[in-house]
């Protein structure tokens, strides 16, 4: 591995990782405008070419715990090259695909690369000064908002002007860039627990959330009560039970369960589910209010670009709101910051259950939902690097990523049954209805609610028992000792 850096630059350091989260998180949005031509470009049924998407959300979520766990035992650095290397080798895969194996084994390379933004994260807590860290974490927490937004308009764009292919030529260029700059700018850090890998306890993980995640993203095809569906989740809940028992009696477990039993790391978890829930609930909502024609009556009929650049200013406040979330976390704490971030969320689901009728109105709502976005992301990785020791950091916010993934695939569940069953007729075309929409802002404010409500529940302190961390570390412990 190339040599690191030996003198950081504290600001080249966040540009570049923060770079390097937008330019993945880009990569899970760039496939957006062509999902529905997918079928006929790749000569495959709608139900197979929907693997080009599942693939995805798969491999990233077995990726990103796994990889953090390596991040921490094997370097930092290390790791996050390894997944820009796989994410541009995934798009190389994609750009030259005409068929759907390819497209599918291309879309699981890029999907490995997901844990760049938990490896950024840490190898911030380990090289920048404790007074930068709370901002830098915040802005590469929102680097996975601000990727999503600027990824539709880009990619309906080239969609709509130029060859596919190019979507995915664009992903591998910005990967290489990306990869470029890290190996100049980015150092490695010293910290880390060498030990050997969870061999078992990995597969045991990547076996219970591929069935758990396969079961909640196809079931709607398969049917929920399939008898397919229900063996996965049954899969699941039996694989991750016996997963659990053994990473408590390994000595080097891939998750250390009794650190993620910690009640500052449980409830910021478990508030990262609900967050994720929310932020991904106006991602399915908005552009179909956007694109449905005028004839339904609530529909606007706008183009996928018209969408696309709607939908671009809530990246953009989402990142200039995880500065203010930064400091926000400095005078009163990072749990209160998740909270105020929560409370947003909701109050913009509640506007938008009246305001849907004026493009201006979803650009207000996704601004207003980004905005407490900002916040809550930008929280999330303090509480979390204040309650684990240093040594364990990537691996710790890689799990705090995978929550939010987690969420995600369950509001796209939840979502697709409401949008499907809440129908009206035009044309002998069936469409979500009005209400299924409110139904859908009105669940993901309460998913907002529930995690204003499970982060009360942080301790107001850093718990007795939490391990500090070496230097520069201490700066976050002395900053979580201060949560309110």
């Amino acid at each position: 591995m190339p040599a690191s850096p030996a003198t950081p630059r504290p600001n080249a350091v966040v540009a570049v990782l923060a770079l390097a989260g937008i330019v993945v998180a880009l990569m899970q949005t760039l496939v957006i405008p062509i999902i529905p031509e997918l079928p006929k470009l790749l000569d495959a049924s709608a139900s197979d070419a929907a693997w080009a998407v599942t693939a995805t959300l798969l491999a990233s979520a077995v990726a990103t715990p796994v990889v953090g766990r390596l991040g921490d035992m094997f370097g930092k650095r290390r790791m996050l090259l390894l997944s820009l290397i796989l994410l541009i080798s995934g798009s190389v895969v994609c750009a030259l695909s005409d068929t759907l194996v390819p497209m599918v084994a291309g879309r699981a390379l890029q999907g490995l690369s997901a844990a760049v933004i938990p490896l950024g994260i840490s190898i911030m807590r380990d090289e920048l000064p404790a007074d930068r860290l709370a901002g830098a974490t915040a802005v590469m927490s929102a680097s996975l908002g601000v990727g999503g937004a600027l990824g539709l308009p880009t990619a309906a764009l080239i969609a709509d002007k130029l060859d596919w292919h190019m979507l995915f030529w664009l992903s591998g260029a910005l990967g290489v860039v990306s990869l470029v700059l890290v190996l100049a700018l980015v150092p490695e850090s010293a910290v880390r627990t060498g030990g050997r890998f969870d061999l078992l306890g990995g597969l045991g993980m990547a076996a219970g959330l591929a069935s758990l995640l396969l079961a909640i993203s196809k079931g709607g095809d398969w049917g929920w009560s399939s008898g397919t569906t229900l063996g996965l989740f049954a899969a699941a809940v039996v694989i991750l039970l016996v997963w659990g028992w053994w990473e408590q009696h390994t000595p080097e477990p891939l998750v250390d369960l009794r650190t993620t039993a910690r009640r500052q790391v449980l409830f910021t978890n478990l508030a990262s589910v609900a967050i994720g829930f929310s932020m991904f609930a106006m991602s399915l909502v908005l552009p179909q209010l956007l694109q449905l024609p005028e004839a339904t009556g609530y529909g606007l009929g706008r183009s996928l670009l018209t969408t696309g650049l709607v939908m671009a200013p809530s990246g953009l406040v989402m990142m200039a709101f995880a500065p203010v979330s930064a400091k926000v976390s400095k005078s009163r704490g990072p749990k209160v910051t998740l909270m105020i971030g929560a409370l947003i969320v909701a109050a913009g689901y509640g506007l938008n259950i009246v305001l849907m009728s004026e493009v201006w109105h979803l650009v207000l709502v996704s601004c207003v939902i980004s905005a407490g976005i900002g916040f809550a992301y930008g929280a999330m990785p303090s509480l979390i690097m204040g309650a684990v020791p240093a040594s364990e950091t990537a691996a710790a916010n890689s799990l705090n990523t995978l929550m939010r993934s987690l969420g995600t695939s369950v509001a796209s569940a939840v979502a697709g049954v409401i949008l499907a069953q809440l129908t009206i007729d035009l044309g002998g075309f069936a469409l979500p209805s009005e209400n299924a929409f409110k139904v859908v802002m009105a669940i993901g404010a309460g998913a907002a609610l529930l995690a204003a409500a499970i982060a009360s529940f942080i301790p107001r302190h850093r718990p007795a028992g939490a391990p500090a961390g070496p230097a520069p570390a201490d700066g976050v412990a002395a900053e979580a000792a201060s949560v309110r």
